[in-house]
C-alpha cells in the first residue's frame, strides 16, 4: 500500500466506473463516504487526487482493493490501442494518432477506449470472414465458409481476456482447493496417491497409467463408462499429479466452474469449453500449491523455483505458471508476467499480471534473452530489460521439457520467460549480487512491427507506425530505415 499512497493519484475514471458497477449516484457514493458530493465530483473529473484517507475509506467501505484503483488496467489498454492504431488502416488522415491523446483516451475515458478495442476486434472479424468467403469462391468450393473469430479476438484471445480482468485470480477455486488440499496433507505427505484413493473412493474413479501404445499420443483420457482416467506412461510424475488434480476440478468444483464460466458471458461453445479447461488447470495448479502455503514458501524461498519445485511436486512450468496467480487481496505475490514459447518463436501461452504487453501480432523482441535458453537447456538465463515505455523489468528464462518423447519422434522445444518490474527484483534469489540501483538494461520492444527504436541490429521486419526510409547509395546496421518524424 505504501507504494500506492506516496505518490498523487488522480483516479477519476476508475472511480467513476466503480461507482457506476455499484449503481450509485454521485451524492450515494458521498454519503456513504462521508465526504461532500463536490469533492466526489472533483476526483471523478480528474481535478483532485485521492488521498490516503480517501483511499482507506474507500478500501473499507466497499470492499475494493487499494491497488486495483491503482492499476496497470489503462497501462495494458494503451498497449492494445497503441498495436491497434499501427494498423495501416489508420495511415491515411493525417499520419498516426499522437501517443499523448491515446494515453488521454484510456486515462479518461476508458469506456470510449473498450468501445474502440471492440469495434476493431468486430472489423477484423468481418474483415476475415469476408477473405475467407472470397477464398472459397475463387477456389471454386462449394462456397461453404466457416465464419472464424478475428485474428485479434480469436477463441483463445477472449480465454486470455476473461483472465487478464480477472487478474489471473479466482478465490472461489483457490478456497476449494485448499480445503481438499489440507484434507490430503494429512492422509499423506504429498498428495498424488490421496488424490487418486479420493477417486476411488468417494468417486469410483479409477486411475491407472497406461502404456504409449494404448494412449497413442493422448496425455490424459477419462472413460466415462468405465469410470476409468487414463494417464499416459510417457508423463513425469508432476504431470501426472497435475492431470489427476485437474480431473478433480470438475468432480469436486464443477457448480464453481460452471458459474465461472456463465458469469464470463461467452458466447460460442467452443470458446465456453476452452473456459472450462483454463479454469481446470488453474484449480489444478491450487491443489497442487495451495496459496498460503505457497505463497509463504516462495517469500521465503525467495522465489526460488527449483526449491519450490521439489517442495510441491511440481514442474518448472506448473509453479512458474502458479506464480502469476497470487493476487488475493489480503496476500499477493510479486506480480509476474508468464511467456511460453518454442524455438521458432511462437507464443503457446501467456499471462501478465502487470504492464508487461504482449502482442497480438507476431512473436517478440528476438533481444530478450528467453530465446537464448535454446543454447543452454536446463540453465537460468536472467536479464534486465527496459521497454520502449521506459519501464525496466527483470526476467528469468529457462527451457523446460513437458513429457518424455518417445526415441524416433522429434522432442518439442519449448521456453519459459518469467519476468516482474524491476522494483520488485530485490525480493528474488536471482536478483542477488546485481546492480538492481543503477541497472544496464537491455532495450526491446514488443516485437519488430510494434517497436519503434533506431539502429536495432536485430530487427526484422519495419515497424508499421512508420514510413520506410529507402536509399539505394546508403546500409544501415539495420536493413530497414523509417521515417523519424520527431527528429
Amino acid at each position: 500500500m505504501a507504494d500506492t499512497v506516496e505518490k498523487k493519484l488522480f483516479i477519476g475514471p476508475r472511480l467513476r466506473r466503480l461507482r457506476r458497477d455499484f449503481g450509485l449516484t454521485q451524492a450515494r457514493m458521498a454519503e456513504e463516504l462521508d465526504i461532500s458530493p463536490s469533492y466526489l465530483n472533483l476526483i471523478e473529473r480528474g481535478q483532485r487526487p485521492a488521498t490516503a484517507q480517501f483511499l482507506i475509506k474507500l478500501a473499507g467501505t466497499y470492499d475494493v482493493d487499494i491497488r486495483a484503483l491503482a492499476s496497470d488496467t489503462e497501462h495494458q489498454a494503451l498497449g492494445e490501442l497503441r498495436e491497434i492504431f499501427s494498423d495501416p488502416v489508420f495511415a491515411g488522415g493525417g499520419g498516426q494518432v499522437p501517443q499523448q491523446e491515446l494515453r488521454d483516451l484510456t486515462e479518461h475515458s476508458p469506456s470510449v477506449a473498450d468501445a474502440v478495442l471492440r469495434l476493431y476486434r468486430a472489423y477484423n472479424g468481418a474483415k476475415l470472414s469476408g477473405d475467407r468467403l472470397a477464398g472459397a469462391v475463387g477456389a471454386g468450393t462449394d462456397g461453404h465458409a466457416h465464419a472464424g473469430a478475428s485474428a485479434l479476438h480469436s477463441p483463445m484471445d477472449q480465454i486470455r481476456d476473461m483472465i487478464r480482468d480477472a487478474n489471473n485470480y479466482y478465490p472461489e477455486l483457490d478456497q476449494v482447493a485448499e480445503d481438499l488440499y489440507a484434507r490430503f496433507r494429512q492422509e499423506d505427505d504429498e498428495i498424488y496417491a490421496p488424490m487418486r484413493r479420493h477417486l476411488r473412493e468417494a468417486r469410483s474413479i479409477d486411475v491407472r497409467v497406461m502404456p504409449e501404445d494404448v494412449m497413442r499420443g493422448e496425455l490424459r483420457r477419462f472413460d466415462r463408462h468405465r469410470k476409468r482416467l487414463m494417464l499416459s506412461e510417457l508423463m513425469e510424475p508432476a504431470g501426472r499429479a497435475f492431470q489427476v488434480a485437474y480431473h478433480l476440478a470438475f468432480t469436486e468444483a464443477g457448480k464453481i466452474i460452471d458459474d465461472l464460466v456463465d458469469r464470463a458471458a461467452l458466447k460460442d461453445p467452443v470458446t465456453k469449453r476452452l473456459a472450462r479447461v483454463a479454469f481446470g488447470n488453474y484449480f489444478a495448479g491450487a491443489l497442487m500449491m495451495p496459496y498460503a502455503r505457497f505463497l509463504d514458501a516462495a517469500e521465503t524461498l525467495g522465489y526460488d523455483i527449483d526449491i519450490l519445485c521439489q517442495r510441491f511436486g511440481a514442474s518448472y512450468e506448473q509453479v512458474a505458471h502458479r506464480l502469476t496467480t497470487l493476487q488475493r487481496q489480503t496476500a499477493r505475490g510479486i506480480p509476474f508476467f508468464f511467456i511460453r514459447l518454442d524455438n521458432a518463436g511462437n507464443i503457446s501461452k501467456r499471462f501478465s499480471s502487470g504492464k508487461f504487453h504482449f502482442s497480438k501480432f507476431g512473436g517478440t523482441c528476438p533481444l530478450w534473452n528467453v530465446h537464448s535458453t535454446f543454447s543452454a537447456p536446463g540453465k537460468i538465463l536472467t536479464q534486465i530489460v527496459e521497454m520502449p515505455d521506459g519501464v525496466q523489468y527483470f526476467s528469468l528464462a529457462r527451457t523446460v521439457r513437458r513429457a518424455i518423447t518417445p526415441f524416433s519422434e522429434p522432442e518439442p522445444q519449448l521456453a519459459i520467460g518469467l519476468g516482474c518490474e524491476l522494483r520488485y527484483a530485490h525480493r528474488l534469489v536471482y536478483a542477488k549480487g546485481q546492480n538492481l540501483d543503477t541497472p544496464n538494461p537491455t532495450p526491446i520492444g514488443i516485437n519488430c512491427q510494434l517497436c519503434e527504436r533506431p539502429d536495432c541490429r536485430q530487427r526484422a521486419a519495419p515497424p508499421l507506425t512508420k514510413a520506410l526510409d529507402v536509399d539505394e547509395h546508403r546500409r544501415g546496421i539495420s536493413p530497414f530505415g523509417f521515417v523519424d518524424e520527431t527528429a
